[in-house]
């Protein structure tokens, strides 16, 4: 006995019609001729299975893959030396600026001397003769020990050589090479420093 208008129990699967052949044949023609369609898009070849043989499995890129920094040379574009020496006494140390229009205006205020005090413990700072350019630059920092820096109110070049907190006006221009932080933090009060390009 044949019943019509009735779906077919819950769980029972409904009987297949040529209909429903017909539209799943023409669906599945559809999604491969689109997927063929859009591989083809690509515009690459497939790859041979020689070349997936020796392809890396993951999409992280290879060491050669990767561009690296060889051409550095502590210059600038317009080939400005981005280093400095710095004497006091019979140490010398050198130190790494960043490129920024405050180093710039320190280089062209260098050779200088630079009487320097001892603040807190943390760092050496000492009156440049002419103020820096502040473009570019956040309004303070929080300077890591090693870095060099200029704190704009009193018009200083600074040697952090301890830990310092953020504070506004503080301009980090770059860094001191090496061991200089521990050397600069073994020279007890005031010294005077000759800052020159290097």
């Amino acid at each position: 006995m044949r019943q019509t208008g009735m779906s077919a129990p819950e769980g029972a699967a409904a009987p297949v019609t040529g209909r429903a052949r017909a539209r799943t044949a023409a669906a599945t023609l559809v999604a491969f001729t689109l997927a063929a369609t859009l591989g083809a898009c690509g515009g690459g070849e497939t790859p041979s299975a020689a070349d997936t043989d020796s392809a890396p499995s993951s999409a992280s890129p290879t060491p050669s893959d990767v561009p690296t920094d060889d051409t550095t040379d502590d210059t600038t574009d317009d080939g400005t030396d981005m280093q400095i020496r710095i004497t006091i006494g019979d140490e010398r140390f050198t130190a790494t600026l960043d490129d920024s229009s405050a180093t710039h205006d320190l280089l062209a205020q260098l050779p200088v001397t630079v009487d320097m005090v001892d603040h807190g413990g943390v760092e050496k700072t000492g009156p440049l003769p002419g103020p820096l350019s502040l473009d570019g630059q956040p309004e303070g920092a929080d300077p890591d020990v090693g870095d060099l820096g200029y704190y704009a109110p009193g018009n200083d070049l600074v040697l952090y050589y301890g830990d310092q907190s953020y504070h506004p006006g503080i301009v980090v221009l770059g860094r001191l090479d090496d061991d200089a932080p521990e050397r600069i933090a073994a020279l007890a009060g005031s010294v005077t420093a000759a800052v020159e390009a290097g």
